[in-house]
């Protein structure tokens, strides 16, 4: 485990926080995953208020990682293969502002990495319609109920977890194969 002074925090909305979430707990370097609530003005939202997608809230995923031995560049190219941001407040059949990709930078640092990789895979042309990830700056991030965390271990023969979230994590794990905790490789 990293000692609590060399950690660092992202937080990431890319669609349902349950697949982020899936994927964030297998990456190597990453020490916690937590699935939230960030942008919007309600405080304490609930999954049933924001599901409503008049919160302004996106769900989210709250990353502690050891910056040793995981860049916040690498994190964010995960992020990016693991979701579509070339659509607005959508992820597959999930549609509404709560699913928006976003990117919550936490320092200028964090910002600027976020600017660098979305202009990196730009340049590289990675998908076929430009980024339009918000980049945010930080925002209170609110904790999700229980039953949200570590959702996939915990339900993995949910319907939307074997036909969303599986393949999902599948593909990561074929794309990322050489950065995956021990444990799932």
């Amino acid at each position: 485990m990293s000692d609590a002074k060399t950690v660092e925090t992202a937080v990431l909305g890319g669609g349902c926080f349950w697949c982020l979430d899936a994927v964030f707990r297998d990456l190597d370097g990453v020490v916690a995953v937590e699935s939230g609530y960030a942008g919007g003005p309600l405080p304490d939202p609930t999954y049933e208020a924001v599901c409503t997608g008049r919160t302004g809230h996106a769900e989210v995923v709250r990353v502690t990682f050891d910056p040793a031995r995981l860049a916040f560049d690498d994190l964010l190219r995960v992020f990016f293969a693991i979701h579509d941001p070339t659509t607005r407040d959508r992820q597959g059949n999930d549609v509404g502002p709560q699913y928006r990709s976003a990117i919550f930078c936490r320092t200028p640092a964090q910002r600027e990495a976020a600017l660098r990789v979305m202009r990196e895979l730009e340049d590289a042309r990675a998908f076929g319609a430009p980024i339009v990830t918000e980049i945010a700056g930080d925002a209170p991030f609110y904790l999700a109920e229980g039953p949200h965390q570590d959702y996939f271990e915990r339900n993995p023969a949910q319907p939307y977890c074997m036909f969303v979230v599986a393949p999902k994590l599948a593909k990561f794990r074929k794309a990322f194969g050489d950065r995956l905790k021990p444990r799932t490789r």
